[in-house]
């Protein structure tokens, strides 16, 4: 005697062909959404590292003069 389990069932082929393609679509956006957030880590820590880099090996830049405001005679304030 035949296995019954063992028989073609075409209405499980194609739910099983419909989970699959389910599937597949749901890993294929799970799949970039981590490459987007791979990318956008990655990039924010060269960008730090970079900027780490930059202020420990740059000089400071010197401070501006100001420039000296020009007082009227006897202090009077001007109305």
């Amino acid at each position: 005697m035949k296995n019954p389990w063992l028989k073609k069932n075409p209405m499980l082929s194609m739910w099983l062909s419909g989970a699959n393609a389910a599937a597949g679509a749901a890993r294929g956006r799970a799949t970039a959404e981590a490459k987007r957030q791979t990318t956008l880590a990655t990039s924010a820590m060269m960008k730090a590292t970079t900027d780490a880099w930059l202020t420990a090996l740059t000089p400071a830049a010197p401070a501006k003069k100001r420039a000296k405001t020009k007082s009227r005679p006897g202090g009077a304030r001007r109305k």
